[in-house]
């Protein structure tokens, strides 16, 4: 069931009748219907999973209780590394394991030496990523004494499961949205009217913006042999768009989806092609992931602390595992590193701090320095995507020659002036609304009714001219 589809949008509709007119007596109500309805949701994607699902949840809010209530420290350690090594023992598996055989196969191969090992047709659990990274938050921060544990299997779960961010994030942690599970939420029309807005946002992003984009993105990069250097920097400038309005589109619908329930979610995007380096775009860019990486990963390693070797080592550290993440490619482990890289010189310097506020923040205009960090930016990062999106090493290297070829001097194959338009407006219109959560959230609070409504209208019109085969999210296979 996509965000981008009819289903979804009457699932949506019948869920919060149900909610807040039939299960609004009681918060336990509320709550159990969220996990009934978060249970089918993920159903609806493939049941045999669900009970990995149910598993992953029993495991963690099981070792949550037996940290906690554990004496010693040395005991409270023995239930987290359970908890931690059957997590990211099932994630490895469904996700790394074939990886790692075509990779030692590889390995085997430069002695010539045949193994005889063979992959297994495992397929991939919707979500597996970001359910497994919702649980380990919750024993973490148990285990450092952050929260206590909840003893309500029910509330737990839902924090788990929760539908909008169930299959794609972002990654919530306990301490943010469990205590939202657990206390009352009255309904307040402005509330869900601003859910609405962003889930009509996230809309306009993923079927105007991104799915426009995917069409000539897709066409570029699986046939990129056959274009001109300038049609494959095109091709790369429109996969750009293609993966921010695709990845914060869903996010969008999201947080506007939970909005209409009485939650806020966390923040994942915030404006990252307007960052003035890439140490701010990291910021700004899939920021539940980066923050649980820096929380769980970067601090515990020693974090800046002790000296600029280890600083370093750290960066390099978290990055790698980030493009890892994200897939069983050594493509995603290159964008990883290359991201790192380009990030050193701002380590080295200690200047990775110092675009800390929203760019031109209170100005309509940047200053010409911002803008042009702001192209600097933008462009390496626009490189650097290549290798995220590309099919193997060798072919985003080819990708990336081919752009700096003498065809890159041409004009371009393919140049999809719609597209372009379209991108034009979606830029501006981020560009007016970047101080806000999202784009059109109070852009138009002082603008008569009439052309407020006619940004809606024009929004929604644009929604169903482009709206067509639903296409799945890009982070779903992550």
């Amino acid at each position: 069931m996509l965000f981008n589809s009819v289903q979804f949008g009457i699932f949506l509709t019948i869920v919060f009748i149900l909610y807040w007119k039939v299960f609004n007596k009681t918060l336990k109500g509320q709550n159990l219907l969220l996990l009934v309805v978060s249970y089918f949701f993920y159903c609806c994607w493939d049941w045999r999973f669900l009970f990995l699902l149910l598993f992953s949840t029993f495991l963690d809010f099981f070792t949550g209780l037996m940290i906690y209530k554990s004496e010693s420290k040395v005991q409270k350690k023995r239930w987290l590394i359970l908890s931690v090594g059957i997590n990211l023992g099932f994630l490895s598996f469904f996700k790394y394991f074939n990886f790692f055989i075509d990779s030692f196969e590889q390995l085997l191969g430069i002695f010539h030496i045949h193994g005889g090992f063979t992959a297994l047709h495992i397929i991939l659990p919707i979500g597996i990523s970001f359910y497994t990274f919702h649980g380990l938050s919750y024993v973490f921060d148990i285990y450092n004494n952050k929260i206590q544990p909840t003893y309500k299997w029910i509330d737990y779960s839902v924090f788990v499961s929760f539908f909008p961010l169930l299959v794609a994030g972002p990654i919530e942690r306990a301490t943010h949205l469990l205590p939202q599970v657990e206390k009352p939420r009255v309904f307040t029309n402005a509330y869900a009217i601003d859910g609405l807005k962003q889930i009509l946002w996230g809309l306009f992003k993923k079927i105007v913006v991104a799915d426009s984009c995917a069409n000539y993105a897709n066409d570029i990069f699986n046939n990129s042999e056959s274009y001109s250097g300038s049609s494959l920097l095109v091709g790369a400038f429109l996969f750009a768009f293609q993966i921010y309005g695709d990845f914060s589109g869903y996010t969008d619908i999201a947080l506007g989806s939970a909005r209409l329930f009485g939650f806020e979610l966390l923040d994942n995007f915030k404006y990252p092609y307007f960052s003035r380096d890439l140490a701010e775009f990291w910021r700004r860019w899939h920021i539940s992931l980066s923050s649980w990486f820096k929380d769980y990963l970067y601090f515990p390693l020693g974090g800046s602390k002790g000296g600029l070797w280890i600083k370093i080592r750290n960066t390099l550290i978290i990055f790698i595992v980030s493009g890892f993440w994200h897939g069983a490619n050594w493509t995603f482990i290159a964008w990883g590193i290359l991201n790192a890289l380009f990030i050193m010189p701002s380590v080295f310097l200690g200047t990775n701090r110092n675009n800390m506020e929203i760019v031109a923040k209170g100005k309509l205009l940047p200053s010409f320095r911002e803008l042009v960090n702001i192209l600097i930016t933008f462009w390496l990062t626009v490189l650097i995507w290549v290798f995220f999106r590309a099919d193997s090493i060798s072919h985003a290297f080819h990708y990336i020659s081919g752009i700096f070829s003498t065809s890159l001097f041409i004009f371009p194959d393919v140049f999809p002036k719609k597209v372009f338009a379209l991108i034009l407006l979606f830029i501006i219109m981020e560009w007016l609304g970047r101080e806000n959560k999202y784009a059109i959230q109070c852009l138009y609070t002082n603008w008569p009714r009439v052309l407020r409504w006619g940004v809606y209208y024009l929004l929604i019109t644009l929604i169903f001219s482009f709206s067509g085969q639903d296409q799945q999210f890009i982070y779903f296979q992550f």
